[in-house]
C-alpha cells in the first residue's frame, strides 16, 4: 500500500489517502457482525431474561392477591381487567412496564453501545481498521435499536402465552365498557407495541448521544434514564400547562386510544412526531459531535 501524488487545482501535487487495494468503507463493520457481538454480551441475555420473567412474575403476584386488584374509587382500570384473557393480561403488561422498565432496555442498549467500545480502549482500533466513523454509528445504532425494538415485542409475546395458559384466550375487556374480538385485540397491540417504540426514540436518541460524548457506560444509560425521569417529573407539574404537550412523556400512554372501540389516533400522531423530531436532533448531535471528536480511547 503506497501513497500517491495528484495535481491539485492549481498544479501543485498533493498527497492522496492510502487505501489497500479492494478496500470499501461500506463493508467494514456489518450489521450481522455488530449484532453477534452485541447479542453475546451477558447485558444482552439478562435484559432478555427480564422481560421474559415480567409476565410469569405478574402471574405469580395475581395467585397470590386472588386475582387481579380491584378498584378502590369505582373506576376500572387495566390492571382491574388482567385476569381476563390473555389480551388483557398483555396489555396490562404493557401498562405497567411502560412508564419505566421499557426505557431500561433502550437506555442500555443506545447508552452503552460506543461508550462501551471507549472503556475497552477498543474504540480507536476500530476506527484504525479502518471503520469510518459515520458507517461505526450507523452500524451500532441500528443493532441498537433492533435490539430494543426486540425486547419490546418479547415482553407482550410472553405475555400473550403465558396469559393463555393461566387465564385462557379470549377478548379484550375494554376498561370504559365494551370488548374487542381477540383478533382485533392482538392486532391492536401490534399498534401499541410500534407506537410505545417510537416514544422511546427520544430516550434512545439521548442515550445514544451521550454515549458518544462519555467513556463511561453507566453515564450515558444513567444519564438517560435520569433525564427521562425528569421528563415525567415535569410532566405531573400541571402549572407547565399547555408546555406539557411538548414533553414526550405527556404522550407515552397515548397508545391506551388504541384499545378502543372506535380506536382515537390523534394523541399518538402528535405524540410521535414529537418524539421523532427531538430523536433526530439528538441522533445528528451524536454524528456531528463524534465525526469532530478526538478519539483516544
Amino acid at each position: 500500500m503506497s501513497a500517491s501524488s495528484a495535481p491539485d487545482a492549481s498544479g501543485t501535487p498533493t498527497l492522496e489517502r492510502p487505501t489497500a487495494p479492494g478496500y470499501r468503507a461500506r463493508r467494514t463493520l456489518p450489521l450481522r457482525v455488530e449484532a453477534v457481538r452485541q447479542l453475546k454480551r451477558r447485558r444482552t441475555l439478562v435484559m432478555g431474561g427480564i422481560m421474559a420473567l415480567l409476565p410469569i412474575v405478574l402471574v405469580i403476584a395475581f395467585a397470590v392477591a386472588g386475582g387481579s386488584p380491584g378498584s378502590r374509587n369505582g373506576d376500572v382500570t387495566l390492571m382491574d381487567t388482567a385476569t381476563g384473557s390473555a389480551t388483557n393480561f398483555a396489555a396490562t403488561c404493557l401498562f405497567v412496564s411502560a412508564g419505566f422498565l421499557l426505557v431500561i432496555p433502550v437506555a442500555l442498549f443506545c447508552g452503552d453501545t460506543v461508550a462501551s467500545e471507549a472503556s475497552w480502549s477498543s474504540l480507536r482500533y476500530l476506527l484504525a481498521a479502518p471503520v469510518p466513523r459515520a458507517r461505526l454509528l450507523w452500524s451500532k445504532m441500528a443493532v441498537a435499536l433492533g435490539m430494543s425494538a426486540a425486547a419490546m415485542v418479547l415482553l407482550p409475546l410472553v405475555a400473550l402465552a403465558v396469559g393463555a395458559v393461566a387465564y385462557g384466550w379470549g377478548p379484550l375487556e375494554i376498561p370504559t365498557g365494551g370488548t374487542l374480538p381477540a383478533g382485533t385485540a392482538a392486532r391492536r397491540l401490534v399498534v401499541v407495541v410500534a407506537y410505545i417504540f417510537v416514544s422511546q426514540l427520544v430516550t434512545a436518541g439521548l442515550a445514544f448521544w451521550l454515549s458518544t460524548k462519555t467513556d463511561a457506560p453507566l453515564g450515558a444509560v444513567g444519564g438517560a434514564v435520569g433525564l427521562t425521569i425528569v421528563g415525567n417529573v415535569l410532566d405531573a407539574v400541571t402549572a407547565l400547562g399547555g408546555w406539557r404537550d411538548f414533553l414526550p412523556a405527556h404522550w407515552q400512554f397515548a397508545w391506551a386510544d388504541a384499545i378502543q372501540p372506535q380506536p382515537e389516533w390523534g394523541g399518538m400522531i402528535q405524540g410521535s412526531a414529537i418524539s421523532v423530531a427531538y430523536a433526530l436532533v439528538l441522533f445528528a448531535l451524536a454524528f456531528r459531535g463524534f465525526a469532530r471528536k478526538d478519539v483516544v480511547s
